[in-house]
């Protein structure tokens, strides 16, 4: 096998298993361990992959984008501490957007005996709402996207528009001093980007691999937000690196 249909084997078994693991790989591919490691460091410096400590993780790019249902069972004890943590900023606020993505449907659920109006691109964070007596849910119209769960298009951004948000809770595919926040898809940052504008506070919930990624299509400066609630699993000097650009990092 040549290293093109090898690394071309690592990065679907990367997108369709979540993360491998050199060992793993060696014995499958029937290659050394210091052949998987070039092959990988190859992938990353394509930003296919993201060395991880004994593998890699698929980075989100045009072509490939990871599914709900892949991002509510990654790094998942580090979403719940962050979802909690991210109330902790709510300062009384009456209004609150939540975005697409696993980790807003875990502030929902935190949310629901708050006495709130939450607007949501969300079907996630819409049901986990859905019962509540105190919270009032907007949900935003248009084109669902089922990789997701959420609206995006034109009746998303125009009604949004049309609003003004105490606290937008938004989530990232990627986050960098030099690239800013991004995400794969330009509907999505479209209504991503609508958020920033319309909030009057912007909290970013992100997992520590978001950081140091960037994706295709940017919709915020770091500086655009307020806060930013990440797990512990940030190094602390990478949490002041980004501070240092204006919003206050709570890791968790």
């Amino acid at each position: 096998m040549d290293s093109d249909t090898r690394q071309g084997r690592i990065v679907e078994f990367a997108r369709t298993r979540g993360r491998v693991e050199v060992a793993a790989l060696a014995e499958e591919l029937d290659v050394a361990a210091e052949t998987i490691r070039r092959d990988l460091k190859v992938l990353a410096g394509r930003r296919i992959l993201k060395r991880v400590h004994g593998g890699a993780i698929p980075l989100e790019t045009a072509a490939f984008e990871s599914t709900v249902e892949y991002r509510s069972q990654v790094d998942l004890a580090e979403k719940h501490r962050i979802a909690g943590a991210a109330i902790e900023v709510l300062h009384g606020a009456e209004t609150v957007y939540l975005d697409e993505g696993f980790t807003p449907r875990l502030i929902a659920e935190r949310l629901a005996d708050q006495e709130l109006t939450v607007v949501t691109s969300s079907l996630l964070a819409a049901e986990a709402l859905a019962h509540s007596e105190s919270v009032t849910v907007l949900l935003l119209g248009g084109r669902m996207r089922g990789r997701t769960l959420a609206t995006v298009d034109h009746w998303a951004t125009d009604m949004l528009g049309s609003l003004v948000i105490d606290v937008a809770y938004l989530g990232t595919n990627g986050i960098s001093p030099e690239h800013g926040l991004t995400t794969p898809d330009p509907a999505v940052a479209a209504v991503k980007h609508m958020a920033v504008k319309v909030a009057r506070r912007r909290v970013l919930v992100a997992a520590h691999t978001k950081f140091g990624v960037s994706s295709f299509c940017r919709f915020a400066d770091v500086a655009d937000f307020d806060s930013i609630v990440t797990g512990t699993e940030l190094p602390a000097a990478d949490a002041r690196r980004y501070e240092a650009m204006g919003p206050a990092v709570v890791r968790t």
